[in-house]
């Protein structure tokens, strides 16, 4: 196809750029100064990040009196709204990229990444249809390939980028619904370690209440395989249809990875769709060790995978893989007049035929461009220091007097408790100490920390994730824990 020579500022060169009359026309040297100022703030905060709090938050109240005002008629200077957004918003937030962020699932994204964003919004890319960003749906593509090697997936295996995990769960579910003929009475199965995006997901797609099955768990909080099977054949003999199976590879809770094998053998055997839920912990398997814990995931119908956890990649990037990418084109291809235009042929593939979303971001950019920049060998160090880490933490709390490991250390997740050797408790004692340990990193420390319940047992929790994050800050966060249990077991005595 003949192109109009541009360069490398797109606007073409046979032509004088006529003078704007938008309303929004900034001059470039504004322009460049504002991304100058932008990129220097967010340098500083990167490079100041270690000697702040892990999270700054403020009430809602405070919040009113500083941002709720009706919008200005007139506009003021953008260097103005620029530092008082960078003063008074964003700082005021959990911060996922602190090296002492433990809790939910912290993210610590590369520099490219970030500048990727900002080029992709810069270029204002639509990645819906080949027509409208051939080039990024190219990238996208090449995303996907590498995603689909690293899984071990079979040649037609595909899929797409996706905002997160939730939006992988439903169009996974999507997909299961229709390969299943689209049955009145479905069924899906979890077990009641799974994330709450699947719950959402399988009413998204119509499933009643009672249809939602949580399967319970093992000692180690792994789906039980007998209780599985067994609810399965209780509900066919009540005339219900199963039409999928979400397993974890890294439970949130506990990184806890289901018996991948054994689910893929009877969801096989038994004609029902396996999704793997590796919203975070499937990038492991860009290690030796990750692919050895994850081994059988590469037989699941679907998988979810968000780069935008342990790939350290910015907000958002998740992603939705298949086994058969006909079942996603299936599911979700469909005719709209309007876009009659889009069709090349099958060799150029409308994105939006395969998920939920027409509009979609460019998301493959800043996984490409980081990729690029480091290379696989760095990503593959900076996962493995992950677990390394973890299990360093793991040990040092097993031969701790002050500390109890709840659950072994599984793909940098690490449950634990205050509970002092030789110092009797019961257990509602040993939840009160540990919800004050909680409360007083949330308040009184550099580290943030979340817990979590392991069956009915409250549970500190630590995930570590961070490239940046070493072992002194673990350390330190540890004998910290232990100081406030030994205060909060000192309350507890004197109270007795």
């Amino acid at each position: 196809m003949e192109r109009k020579n541009k360069n490398i500022s797109g606007q073409s060169t046979l032509t004088e750029k006529s003078e704007s009359s938008s309303e929004f026309q900034m001059t470039p040297e504004l322009m460049m100064d504002l991304a100058r100022k932008a990129a220097e703030l967010l340098v500083e905060r990167m490079e100041g990040l270690p000697e702040q709090d892990a999270w700054e938050g403020e009430f809602k109240e405070e919040l009113n009196d500083r941002l709720m005002e009706d919008p200005p008629e007139d506009g003021r200077p953008a260097m103005e709204v620029l530092e008082q957004t960078a003063q008074d918003v964003l700082p005021i937030a959990m911060r996922l990229d602190h090296p002492r962020c433990f809790a939910f699932i912290p993210t610590s994204p590369t520099w490219p990444g970030i500048v990727a964003e900002f080029m992709a919004a810069g270029y204002n890319i639509n990645l819906a249809t080949w027509l409208t960003s051939s080039g990024a749906s190219q990238l996208e593509l090449v995303v996907i390939e590498w995603f689909r090697n690293w899984l071990g997936y079979p040649q037609g295996a595909g899929g797409l980028l996706t905002s997160g995990g939730s939006a992988a769960s439903v169009n996974a579910l999507v997909a299961a619904r229709e390969a299943a003929g689209h049955p009145e009475r479905a069924t899906v199965y979890m077990s009641d370690q799974s994330h709450s995006a699947h719950i959402r997901a399988a009413r998204i797609i119509g499933i009643r209440p009672e249809g939602i099955r949580m399967i319970p768990c093992d000692s180690r909080f792994r789906l039980d395989m007998q209780a599985l099977a067994r609810t399965v054949q209780e509900d066919r003999e009540q005339g219900l249809n199963p039409i999928a199976v979400c397993a974890n590879a890294g439970a949130s809770s506990t990184g806890a990875i289901d018996p991948l094998s054994d689910m893929a053998a009877y969801c096989e055997a038994e004609g029902i769709w396996l999704h793997v839920d590796a919203a975070y912990g499937g990038f492991a398997i860009v290690t030796e060790e990750g692919r050895e814990l994850l081994h059988g995931i590469e037989r699941a119908d679907s998988v979810g995978l968000d780069a935008h956890k342990w790939f350290f990649q910015p907000y958002e990037a998740g992603s939705l893989m298949v086994k058969d990418l006909r079942t996603l084109e299936h599911a979700f291809a469909v005719h709209h007049d309007v876009l009659q235009d889009t069709i090349w042929g099958a060799n150029h593939p409308n994105f939006s035929d395969r998920g939920l979303q027409l509009s979609r971001s460019f998301r493959a950019l800043k996984i490409w461009m980081s990729v690029q920049t480091f290379g696989m060998s760095a990503f593959r160090r900076a996962v493995q220091k992950g677990m390394d880490l973890a299990r360093q933490a793991g040990e040092y709390i097993q031969d701790s007097t002050a500390l109890e490991l709840l659950n072994p250390v599984s793909l940098g997740v690490v449950c634990f408790r205050v509970n002092p050797a030789n110092t009797p408790l019961d257990e509602a004692v040993l939840e009160r100490i540990n919800q004050s340990v909680t409360a007083r990193i949330f308040w009184d420390n550099r580290a943030f920390m979340s817990s979590t319940s392991l069956g009915k047992t409250f549970s500190l929790r630590l995930c570590i994730l961070n490239h940046q994050t070493t072992w002194e800050d673990i350390h330190e966060t540890l004998q910290a824990i232990i100081q406030f249990g030994n205060e909060a077991l000192a309350e507890v005595e004197a109270g007795e």
